[in-house]
């Protein structure tokens, strides 16, 4: 698979501040095509990047005329691509917290195993606040419980590579997955389907308001939309255990065959 010609990095884009530009050329320095959705942002970045846009032919701006959230900037991006014949979208934040120099590995996992999801998984420096690192181990459990799987390692982290066909599926049919909800409910809901999941280590660093972080995080509101998502998807994980038992009893039974077979 020429993954060049199939996968593109796909990247929401709210008043994301200086670090949007250093971020999108970051990406373009390891891919091509590289796609901007601009989520109603009121900064000027919008202006900035299709300017960058203008020069530079491998990179694309979709600009949204307000702000509906992360999960809805990538709908329509993924609307866009699936029209442009590709299909598989890696997606990455554009305040320079996910690491660029990881998108040809990524990629090339992707294009190894076409029908997986491949999760990145944090590998936190000394810049990550405690509080966001609790709260993650939350959700992570959650996730787990939720899907009956242990190898979602962890279910917030938003630089991943999607298929995109059966994401749109799930999203298409969800009035969900539109803010910050999208990237743990993503994982859920293709862990449901019986998507297989790539995971690889990914560096993260969070960067201080002096050195241009911007954080759009709310730990209030976000924690509660989090919280009810999850026990939204618990009432549906007990309506779909039979089905998940049935499906984990078929997935060992065929890892002991195959082991069997080359003992």
């Amino acid at each position: 698979m020429n993954a060049s010609r199939t996968h593109l990095v796909l990247i929401p884009s709210y008043n994301p501040g200086p670090k949007a530009l250093a971020t999108v050329r970051d990406a373009r320095a390891y891919w091509s095509p590289v796609w901007v959705v601009v989520d109603g942002s009121t900064d000027g970045s919008a202006q900035a990047l299709t300017e960058l846009a203008r020069s530079d032919p491998g990179l694309r701006v979709l600009v949204r005329p307000r702000n509906d959230g992360k999960g809805a900037a990538l709908l329509d991006g993924l609307r866009e691509a699936q029209r442009a014949g590709f299909t598989h979208a890696l997606a990455m934040d554009a305040d320079g917290q996910h690491p660029a120099a990881c998108i040809p590995q990524f990629m090339g996992a992707s294009a190894a195993a076409p029908a997986a999801m491949v999760l990145g998984e944090p590998q936190f420096d000394a810049s990550a606040p405690r509080i966001r690192l609790r709260g993650r181990r939350i959700a992570n459990w959650s996730a787990r419980v939720v899907t009956l799987r242990a190898d979602i390692r962890d279910s917030l982290f938003g630089f991943r590579v999607y298929p995109i066909a059966p994401l749109l599926q799930i999203m298409e049919h969800s009035f969900f997955m539109r803010r910050f909800d999208f990237d743990p409910e993503a994982a859920v809901r293709l862990s449901w389907r019986g998507t297989p999941i790539v995971n690889l280590p990914a560096p993260v660093q969070y960067f201080r308001p002096e050195e241009g972080g911007v954080s759009h995080f709310n730990y209030w509101r976000d924690n509660v939309l989090l919280t009810s998502m999850y026990l939204r998807l618990g009432a549906g994980a007990l309506l779909r255990l039979p089905w998940l038992l049935r499906h984990r009893a078929r997935q060992r039974r065929a890892l002991s065959r195959g082991s069997s077979r080359t003992a």
